[in-house]
């Protein structure tokens, strides 16, 4: 049984509880948070302890631990746990710089612990099987890939102003599936953007709507589109295109039901939500992790994935900034 402590109980917190309760060989034992009532609701929930994080990540019931804190927590209490060698998952991004993110894979690496990177979405049943087909050659070389992300609404702009700008904060989950689909190391990054949803986001430093353009070292292309507005729920979108053919992957709509009448065929709106749309892809990665750490395999995406994932997003922040392409070294 893997014992494992739950640091942050916020909705994503919750998110991952969840997801081990639902597993075989894993248990949530303690909880933690910097406020009383959401940590008093999942101890009772799935029978937890509450204990400060210090206590938590140190304690000798406790083999990992889920990182579900604000990303400025993240540096601290991922060196905390290295220390004490338990397993780690940890929310994205693993921080806000680079040089950060490096100093934590010292002491990951030093301590020799498991440690992964909660990149949801390589575990969605449809991404996940549009890479294995990929691999199978069915589409032969890939040539060029596209991502559509765009969201309900945009966030609070209090959120906008701590949150890193939509490239980290928003898109860091398109850029790693971009590296995810092409197999290759995007060598140049190109951005625009605007803020064209709520002045106030422009006026906060970021925007909301915004296009990147990835090329790797022999050609292949990566465009991302992202929005903070979609009127007919969330929509995530992918299509990879290759020297035999195409994949594509498309919404996932609140019900399989169409109508038809003189006006026309009409279908249901997109999930209006990333958890409901990416329910199943929380459960299968935090799966992942558990059979990993049980077994004593490697993990994927590691830490290593959440750097080179911030690499590209601090780069497409400086193309922006610049209006020109950046060079990833």
């Amino acid at each position: 049984m893997l014992n494992i402590g739950l640091l942050g109980c916020g909705r994503i917190g919750q998110v991952h509880a969840r997801s081990i309760s639902q597993i075989d060989g894993a248990r949530v034992v303690a909880v933690s948070d910097a406020f009383s009532a959401p940590a008093q609701d999942l101890a009772a929930k799935y029978g937890a302890q509450i204990l400060e994080s210090d206590a938590l990540i140190n304690s000798d019931g406790v083999d990992a631990v889920v990182i579900g804190t604000p990303t400025d927590t993240h540096f601290d209490l991922i060196h905390a746990a290295a220390r004490a060698g338990k397993a780690i998952f940890c929310e994205k991004p693993v921080d806000m710089s680079a040089d950060r993110i490096r100093d934590c894979i010292k002491v990951v690496d030093a301590a020799g612990i498991p440690f992964m990177t909660a990149f949801n979405r390589r575990f969605d049943p449809n991404f996940a099987s549009i890479r294995k087909r990929i691999e199978q050659g069915e589409i032969g070389e890939v040539e060029i890939v596209t991502i559509m992300s765009r969201d309900p609404s945009p966030p609070p702009v209090s959120y906008i102003e701590s949150s890193g700008g939509l490239f980290r904060d928003m898109m860091i989950h398109d850029l790693d599936m971009a590296r995810f689909l092409l197999g290759e190391e995007p060598i140049s990054v190109y951005s625009v953007g605007a803020a064209l949803v709520d002045p106030a986001i422009g006026e906060a430093g970021d925007v909301d709507t915004a296009a990147v353009t990835l090329t790797t070292a022999s050609g292949k292309i990566c465009q991302i589109s992202n929005s903070r507005r979609a009127t007919y729920g969330y929509d995530q979108r992918l299509e990879v295109h290759g020297s035999a053919g195409m994949l594509r992957a498309e919404n996932m709509l609140e019900t399989t039901v169409e109508a038809a009448n003189a006006s026309g065929f009409r279908k249901a709106p997109a999930q209006h939500f990333f958890l409901e749309r990416y329910e199943a892809a929380y459960r299968n990665e935090m799966t992942h992790f558990v059979d990993a750490v049980v077994g004593g395999n490697p993990v994927s995406p590691d830490i290593t994935d959440g750097l080179r994932a911030q690499v590209l997003a601090d780069a497409a922040t400086k193309s922006l900034a610049t209006a020109a392409p950046v060079s990833i070294n």
